[in-house]
């Protein structure tokens, strides 16, 4: 919780990134259309980035499904147009530059709900957001500068893979591959158990490996069967994530190839409270079914299962490959025209996956041709942002009492 609390006193922006649950109470009561999707539950900027899709392309998407569920589409739009007010005020940016960026955000939300709400359901489904299609939807209104950190994204993403992982996170000991330490942000558990313990606890990784197995299609539990368990370790992830389990398991192929897995913790959405209980009695499987319903296409290795804990008690989990091309903008170092280009593809994003989940043509006839939605969402976001600004400050003076002279 220190290292918890650190990142989210960093800045506003960080402590908007921590503080899901406090607005979905507070979104609880807004007033909402009643139309329902799946959401993504924690939209902002930063949960969106690129990833490997199983055809080896380079696809921008929604990236954390932690708080996923259904409910009003109307407040997956608010957490992102918000995150994005709160982000540009980090920047610096004055009033005028704010509301265009917030305004181009929502706006192309609106747009892409009417222009996949004109196309056939399949195409809705099929349709993904590669570099190619970046450069040819907004590259002309990018300028060279960001057309160039573009293709730097890309060819960094490119680089993080399993090997990559891998070389970076471990170190052979006796002649094996075993996870380096590096506390608090990654720990071996031969660190953290003694010998039995880390016996016991080894075993409950293999049962865990073997239950996730099932949760895999025949022709990716084939393939995952061709891997064997090496070491685990804790890793410290995110910031909302920090303080719930998550670990990283090495696997070694038959030529000591390396696949690093991450297992991490799935508790109950912090929207349950307030849209209802998940159907799905695995919040694991709450995330991977989320995931899968939302992005144009997951991780070959996306799975979930239940572990044992050595407290007695059992877990939810999901599991996924680590860095498989994942790479993320660094929001903190956007220009006004930047951030405008990058909000618009979240929106687009975000409004993708509602298509595929929700009633598209309904979505797209309340929010009509006019800006009025767009106006509606920079009024609110920049009204909520007020409102996080004072949460934060009282979040960092309440940190400063507790921390020690």
């Amino acid at each position: 919780m220190p290292l918890r609390n650190e990142r989210m006193a960093e800045s506003t922006f960080a402590f908007y990134r921590g503080s899901a649950a406090v607005m979905a109470s507070d979104l609880a009561g807004t007033p909402v259309s009643g139309i329902q999707v799946q959401l993504c539950g924690d939209a902002h900027l930063s949960n969106f980035g690129g990833y490997a899709a199983p055809d080896r392309t380079l696809v921008f998407d929604l990236n954390d499904f932690d708080e996923t569920l259904p409910g009003p589409w109307e407040w997956d739009v608010k957490r992102l147009v918000t995150s994005v007010e709160i982000a540009a005020r980090d920047r610096g940016y004055g009033d005028r530059k704010r509301r265009k960026v917030v305004m181009a955000t929502s706006r192309a939300y609106r747009t892409a709900i009417r222009e996949l709400a004109s196309v056939e359901l399949l195409d809705v489904w099929y349709s993904r957001m590669t570099p190619a299609d970046i450069h040819a939807r907004w590259g002309s209104s990018a300028g060279p500068r960001a057309r160039r950190a573009l293709d730097r994204l890309v060819e960094k993403a490119m680089g993080k893979d399993s090997a990559r992982a891998s070389s970076k996170l471990t170190q052979v000991i006796d002649g094996k591959p075993r996870f380096r330490s590096d506390p608090p942000l990654l720990v071996p558990v031969s660190e953290l158990l003694d010998r039995e313990a880390h016996l016991v606890l080894e075993e409950v990784v293999r049962q865990a490996l073997r239950s996730y197995r099932h949760s895999l299609p025949r022709s990716r539990r084939h393939l995952l069967e061709q891997f064997r368990y090496a070491d685990a370790a804790r890793k410290v992830v995110g910031v909302g994530s920090v303080g719930t389990r998550a670990w990283a398991l090495l696997m070694l192929g038959v030529d000591d190839e390396p696949l690093v897995l991450q297992l991490k913790e799935a508790a109950e959405s912090v929207l349950e409270p307030f849209a209802g209980q998940s159907k799905l009695h695995n919040h694991g499987q709450r995330v991977v079914a989320g995931q899968q319903l939302l992005q144009a296409s997951s991780d070959v290795f996306l799975g979930w299962t239940r572990i044992p804990a050595l407290d007695g008690a059992a877990r939810d989990f999901y599991v996924r490959q680590m860095w498989d091309w994942k790479v993320s903008a660094d929001v903190s170092r956007q220009d006004p025209a930047t951030m405008a280009i990058y909000g618009q593809l979240c929106g687009w994003t975000l409004a993708r996956g509602h298509a595929r989940s929700g009633d598209r043509i309904a979505i797209a006839a309340y929010l009509g041709r006019g800006e009025s939605f767009d106006e509606a969402m920079a009024d609110f976001a920049a009204s909520y942002a007020d409102q996080t600004e004072r949460d934060h400050a009282r979040f960092v003076a309440a940190c400063d009492q507790d921390r020690p002279a």
